[in-house]
């Protein structure tokens, strides 16, 4: 047995109309659907039992008729709701509830009945709206994505089509003031796209051809053909909805545990009442008291809310939680390991630095680095393909491409064998590099590839780097935050990552790692009996993500295999989210203690309150409903989380 949904006692009207009665939801918990306007209309009749007693006196017929109308109309959806349950074998929290009821009733309490009810709907109705709030924001994205979409057809018209029906590869037409249908590539015009749903950044990007738009994102400028690449639950925008119905839906171990114990509860506390109502001289107050008090909502409800509350904050921000288990190892982290190339520094690395060999033209060398990096996505392929694009170069078609992970990209053309890599590569592949002399203040600070063709080296081109600007703030938050052991691991060369690391501040640097150096990097920090925090982007990143306790990708600059290797998708490249996600889990983690704490104080005082006599039923359910109201309050504190960040960036944008 497992805990039910308690919005399973109330649920509000939304895109049609719901009847009285119970029936039964997809995972087999019956539901009593009772609407917001019987739910005052209960509370109006109670209030008006109160009243005519003191018209007509204690006791009088006006007052119990229509104490005993509140209670028939609040009370008569739970009994039946807990009857369903009991017929299916499921015993929790609308089997205590409907227990109290009756025993009010055997009493002839109607009042206490009402009351008891009342309480327990309007405590339901706000856990309701606290798991409605998950629903809203899945409804919010749904409703970012057109339903509609403007496919070309093949003589170039265009036709409406329905976006659900749109395949990969199709092309399609988006107007300024649209939103994109799909994920796609820009293949002609050009635009400014608000990637604020996707991204959370606040800023308009300038999209040319070749850009990558996301599902949802707005069109604000220039009329744009798209090609169609994810549809579906493969967009972007699919992916962040199913993350948050996992969110909702996931399990920490705290709520594992609880879950275990839930099959004792219920004969435990009826145990308790039965002990209470002998004990006490057969006071059926005291048992009603003690059954509604019993109630486990502020404790099954504690977790949840506080993990939702998190995700949101998250998804505001940009970051994507794949698996909510993760927060409770982020607030554990005592050691992270950044990546350099695209995640400390921007990854738009420039070439500032051709120098061929003895008989080697520049323009030959630049062509013959063309060819081998022409299919690679490594920003160091791409900052050679841009020089050669404005140097007016063109590529062969006969090239047969493979980059070797790490080391560098080898091609085949005309016949030819040409390499562009490390120069321990080359040398271990049989070419001879000692015509090529290196002088160390020309390659300082830089990431320099060596190219060669056959067996003889042409030269060596040098790239240069710039620090992601929010990357020094990063690191410094992260030793407020008590993490000191900050690492960079990297394949670039020693003097580039100690320029790196001294700018930013990282204190132990790795250079000249290949990916499984990177994993054995990793691992012996977990030997260590560290929590390690992974933060990179590239396909040279993707072992060591997944090696790590937490892993965190770049999403929007990111490679793919990365970002599903990772953890957790950071959908801009503002590197200030890393220690902002850290601190979110550890406050996360001490909300979640403390709601617990509040959800089992409530329910052990309330029970030594209710035995000794102290607590009404009435005023039992008021304690349940104030317990479950502080809990959600609680743990709505995390969705303000990072505003600070966003107050920054938008001070930076005036």
């Amino acid at each position: 047995m497992r805990p039910l949904d308690n919005s399973q006692l109330f649920h509000e009207k939304h895109n049609h109309d719901h009847t009285h009665g119970s029936d039964c939801c997809d995972d087999g918990h019956s539901h009593a659907h009772v609407s917001g306007p019987v739910v005052m209309l209960g509370g109006a009749l109670l209030l008006s039992s109160y009243i005519a007693d003191s018209i007509f006196g204690e006791g009088s017929f006006h007052g119990q008729l229509t104490a005993l109308v509140s209670a028939l109309l609040l009370g008569i959806p739970i009994v039946k709701s807990a009857i369903v349950d009991v017929i299916k074998g499921r015993y929790f929290m609308n089997e205590l509830v409907a227990l109290a009821l009756l025993a009010a009733f055997i009493g002839e309490d109607f009042r206490t009945a009402a009351a008891v009810a009342f309480f327990m709907l309007i405590a339901i109705a706000i856990e309701h709206r606290t798991a409605a709030g998950a629903h809203e924001s899945i409804e919010e994205i749904i409703r970012l994505t057109p339903r509609k979409a403007k496919r070309l057809k093949e003589d170039g018209t265009e036709e409406e089509v329905d976006a659900l029906d749109l395949a990969l590869g199709d092309k399609i037409v988006v107007r300024p003031g649209d939103a994109f249908p799909a994920d796609g590539e820009i293949i002609k015009g050009s635009t400014s796209v608000n990637q604020a749903s996707i991204t959370g950044e606040s800023l308009p990007v300038d999209c040319e051809v070749g850009a990558e738009i996301f599902a949802g994102t707005q069109n604000l400028s220039g009329l744009v053909q798209i090609k169609v690449t994810r549809i579906g639950s493969d967009t972007t925008l699919g992916k962040v909805r199913n993350l948050i119905e996992q969110a909702e839906n996931a399990k920490l171990p705290v709520m594992r545990m609880i879950d275990r114990y839930t099959a004792y509860y219920l004969p435990t506390v009826m145990m308790i009442a039965a002990a209470v109502y002998f004990f006490s001289g057969f006071d059926m107050d005291r048992v009603v008291a003690t059954l509604v008090v019993a109630c486990p909502c502020a404790l099954v409800v504690a977790t949840p809310s506080a993990l939702v509350a998190s995700v949101a904050s998250c998804a505001r921000l940009g970051l994507l939680i794949k698996d909510v288990s993760v927060l409770e190892l982020a607030a554990k982290v005592s050691s992270v390991v950044f990546d350099k190339t695209g995640t400390l520094t921007c990854g738009d690395l420039a070439v500032v630095k051709l120098k061929p060999g003895e008989g080697t033209e520049p323009a030959d060398l630049l062509k013959a680095a063309v060819i081998a990096e022409s299919s690679s996505n490594h920003p160091a392929a791409r900052a050679i393909l841009r020089l050669a694009a404005d140097a007016g170069i063109e590529l062969p078609k006969d090239i047969e491409c493979q980059e070797v992970p790490g080391r560098g990209v080898e091609a085949k053309s005309a016949g030819k064998l040409i390499r562009v890599g490390r120069r321990s590569w080359l040398e271990q592949s049989g070419v001879d590099c000692s015509p090529i002399e290196v002088n160390p203040e020309e390659t300082k600070g830089r990431s320099v590839v060596y190219v060669a063709q056959d067996e003889k080296v042409l030269g060596w081109i040098g790239l240069s780097d710039t620090i992601r600007k929010q990357a020094p703030i990063a690191i410094s938050s992260l030793n407020k935050l008590g993490i000191d052991d900050l690492n960079m691991v990297t394949g670039d060369s020693d003097s580039v990552a100690v320029k790196v690391a001294k700018e930013v501040a990282v204190n132990k640097v790795s250079s000249e790692c290949l990916p499984h150096e990177k994993v054995e990097y990793v691992e012996r920090l977990k030997a260590e009996g560290k929590i390690v925090t992974v933060v990179g982007d590239g396909v040279n990143d993707a072992p060591a993500l997944a090696a790590g306790h937490v892993s965190i990708a770049m999403g929007v600059s990111g490679a793919d295999i990365a970002v599903n290797s990772a953890s957790v998708a950071l959908m801009n490249n503002d590197l200030r989210r890393v220690p902002f996600f850290i601190k979110l889990a550890k406050t996360n983690q001490a909300i979640m203690m403390q709601n617990l704490f509040v959800g089992l104080i409530s329910i052990v005082g309330g029970l030594v309150l209710s035995t000794l006599g102290i607590l009404d039923g009435v005023n039992a359910a008021f304690l349940h409903t104030i317990s479950t109201l502080i809990i959600i309050a609680n743990s709505a504190r995390l969705v303000r989380q990072g505003e600070n960040i966003e107050e920054s960036e938008t001070a930076e944008v005036s």
